[in-house]
C-alpha cells in the first residue's frame, strides 16, 4: 500500500534557488558516528555525535533536536556542556539529518527506544536529557519510558504543551505529503524566520542545513517521512502524562514564542488563542511534581540559538553537579 501511495502522490519537484543557497554539505561540528539498529523490522543506521570533555565531571547529556533541525544546531550547547565537564550525545533521530529515513510508522515510543539502545551501546546508564521543540515531546516520552535512566530533564520550547487535535483540523497523509513536496529553500527560510522576533544573517546556516535534502534525487521519499513525522506530533500528545514525570524538570521558553503545529490552518483569531509558550509552560509545570520555569524575555522558539549564553548558563546551573556515572 505504501508503494502505491507513493506512486499516486508523486509530483515533479521544481526548486528555485541560487547556487549560493546550495553548495557542499555543511560539515557537523564534531565527528559523526553511526549506530546500527532495527526499527519496524528494518536495519537502520543512526547518526550521532559523542563529544567527551577534557575534564569529565562524571555526567552525560543527550540532546534531542526539533522537527526542522538535526544534531548540527546544538554546536554551541555541546561546547558549553563539554566545557562544564559533561559528555554529550547528540543524535540525528531516525528520519532526520544523516540518519536513515525509512518509510515506516513513526512514534515517539520507537524513537525513544532507539535512543535507549544507543545509550546502552555507549555504556551510559544515567543521563540528563535536553529536548527542543519536537525533541521536547520526545524527551518527555523518553523520560516517561525510562525514568530510572533520566537524572534531570530540560524542555526547551517543547511542542505538545497543548493537544493539537483539539483545534487543528485533521490532515490526511496525502495532503501532508503533497504540501511537503512543495518545499523550497525559500519556504524553509520563511518558516524558520517565524522562530525569531528579529531575523539575523547568522541564522541562515540552519536553513541551509534543513534544505540540504532538497538536492537529493530521492527528495520525494524525504518529503513523505516529513509528512509522517508531522502526523506523529499531531497524533501523539504527551501533556496528559506530565504528572508522571518523576525527575526534576526545567522548562526554558522564549517569552515571544507563539509556535503552533499547523498554524496556517487557523485564522488569525484562532491563532491568538494558542501557542503562548509562557502561559503553556506554567500550566505544564503545575502538573509536574518537581518543575521550574524560566521565561526569557524577547526570545522566540529557539533560545539556545537566539540567546545562547543565557540558555547555556540556565541549563548548566539546573543540571548542577550530578553524580550520574558514565563508563
Amino acid at each position: 500500500m505504501k508503494s502505491l501511495l507513493f506512486k499516486s502522490l508523486f509530483i515533479p519537484i521544481v526548486i528555485f534557488c541560487s547556487s549560493k543557497a546550495f553548495s557542499e554539505p555543511i560539515p557537523y561540528p564534531y565527528p559523526v558516528h553511526y549506530f546500527s539498529l532495527n526499527a519496524d523490522g528494518t536495519n537502520l543506521q543512526m547518526a550521532y555525535m559523542d563529544v567527551k570533555p577534557e575534564s569529565a565531571n562524571g555526567s552525560s547529556v543527550i540532546l534531542f533536536h526539533g522537527k526542522n533541525f538535526n544534531g548540527f544546531y546544538w554546536e554551541k550547547v555541546i561546547k558549553a556542556l563539554t566545557t562544564a565537564g559533561y559528555r554529550v550525545i547528540a543524535p540525528d533521530q531516525i528520519g532526520w539529518g544523516k540518519s536513515a529515513k525509512p518509510n515506516m510508522k513513526y512514534t515517539f515510543e520507537i524513537l525513544a527506544n532507539n535512543n535507549k539502545l544507543l545509550l546502552d551501546s555507549l555504556g551510559i546508564h544515567q543521563v540528563n536529557v535536553i529536548g527542543h521543540s519536537m525533541g521536547g515531546m520526545l524527551a518527555a516520552r523518553f523520560s516517561l519510558m525510562y525514568p530510572r535512566l533520566v537524572t534531570k530533564l530540560i524542555l526547551e520550547d517543547p511542542l505538545g504543551l497543548e493537544d493539537y487535535k483539539k483545534f487543528i483540523p485533521m490532515q490526511t497523509i496525502e495532503s501532508l505529503y503533497k504540501n511537503e513536496l512543495k518545499a523550497t529553500y525559500v519556504s524553509y527560510k520563511k518558516y524558520q524566520q517565524s522562530y525569531y522576533p528579529l531575523w539575523k544573517p547568522d541564522y541562515e546556516i540552519y536553513v541551509k542545513v534543513q534544505a540540504e535534502p532538497l538536492q537529493q534525487k530521492d527528495f520525494a521519499s524525504v518529503a513523505y517521512v516529513n509528512a509522517l513525522t508531522w502526523q506523529m506530533i499531531y497524533e501523539q500528545p504527551v501533556l496528559y502524562e506530565f504528572k508522571n514525570l518523576s525527575m526534576p524538570v526545567l522548562l526554558i521558553v522564549g517569552g515571544k514564542d507563539r509556535t503552533i503545529l499547523g498554524k496556517k490552518l487557523l485564522n488569525k483569531k484562532e491563532q491568538a488563542l494558542h501557542g503562548n509558550f509562557p502561559i503553556l509552560a506554567k500550566k505544564a509545570a503545575a502538573q509536574i511534581k518537581n518543575a521550574q520555569v524560566i521565561i526569557i524575555p524577547g526570545v522566540g522558539h529557539i533560545p539556545h540559538i537566539q540567546t545562547t549564553e543565557i540558555f547555556n548558563t540556565d541549563a548548566i546551573k539546573f543540571l548542577g553537579k550530578a553524580n550520574n556515572a558514565t563508563d
